[in-house]
């Protein structure tokens, strides 16, 4: 009994906060002006071009952001790990920093460097010379991309440090006394056994990316992704019925996320 009433706070706050507020907003998706039961909302959602276009948009955003982190991290994390020496310090944090700063100014942050008279287009006409007018980069895809791939890359190199730390160097001497060369002991050695890492890493940057709006509403890129139409139909239209729909096939995502994580990882451990 004591046991279960020190877990009762917590338990009682996950009901209230998290639970309660998520079955309201399913219940929302699903019901009538009448009160009754409906997936008209949803046939709608996928049958629908534009919304078909806004999920599609949202998972190819999401899986282009963790592929660049995916090729951006693993050489940072694998320096951190195993060369960094003195450095690895300045180095975690400088991966840390950021996320101790609100995505709101890290968002700021790109607009000023690349606005039309910002710090990149002051450098490029006036100090260089090498544009006669400025350069639009604000609202494209590129930035919009890199600006995400800057919030999100410290999640995927804290991710792999662990396992990659964990791994026995030995393994790896040994494979190079065996005869291989130092990328063959990398690619069939370290890279394999970091798996697990790269596979959370994956899974954690595209369930955030996935749900990221902030910088898509500030910087824009032409997209138009589920998070975003969200936001649209909250603030304008306050259709929340649909709203709660697309809210539920975003959390559908994550969970898919979630799912294919514990398959690959216990796969992974029982090989």
């Amino acid at each position: 009994m004591r046991r279960w009433l020190s877990l009762a706070p917590a338990g009682l706050f996950l009901a209230g906060f998290f639970l309660a507020p998520l079955f309201d907003t399913i219940w929302r998706s699903v019901e009538t002006e009448a009160g009754g039961f409906t997936l008209e909302r949803y046939a709608r959602l996928f049958g629908d071009s534009f919304y078909l276009r806004a999920i599609t948009e949202t998972l190819a955003l999401s899986a282009g952001v963790t592929a660049i982190c995916v090729v951006a991290g693993y050489p940072i994390t694998y320096y951190l790990v195993r060369h960094a020496g003195r450095w690895r310090g300045f180095i975690i944090f400088t991966l840390i920093a950021p996320l101790l700063t609100s995505i709101i100014m890290r968002t700021f942050g790109w607009q000023v460097l690349f606005a039309r008279r910002g710090v990149v287009n002051l450098a490029l006409v006036d100090w260089l010379g090498f544009v006669d007018t400025p350069i639009r980069f604000t609202g494209s895809l590129s930035i919009t991309i890199a600006a995400l791939v800057h919030v999100l890359l410290p999640f995927m190199v804290l991710s792999i440090a662990p396992v990659l730390q964990g791994i026995d160097r030995r393994l790896e001497e040994s494979a190079e006394l065996l005869g291989a060369s130092r990328w063959r002991s990398f690619r069939e050695v370290t890279l394999p056994l970091s798996t697990d890492g790269i596979v959370t890493g994956c899974i954690l940057v595209f369930m955030v990316a996935n749900g990221s709006f902030v910088t898509l509403l500030l910087l824009g890129g032409g997209l138009q992704t589920l998070p975003l139409l969200i936001y649209q139909q909250f603030n304008t239209t306050r259709d929340f019925g649909m709203v709660g729909a697309m809210s539920t096939v975003l959390l559908a995502m994550a969970l898919a996320c979630l799912f294919l994580q514990l398959r690959l990882v216990g796969r992974g451990a029982a090989t």
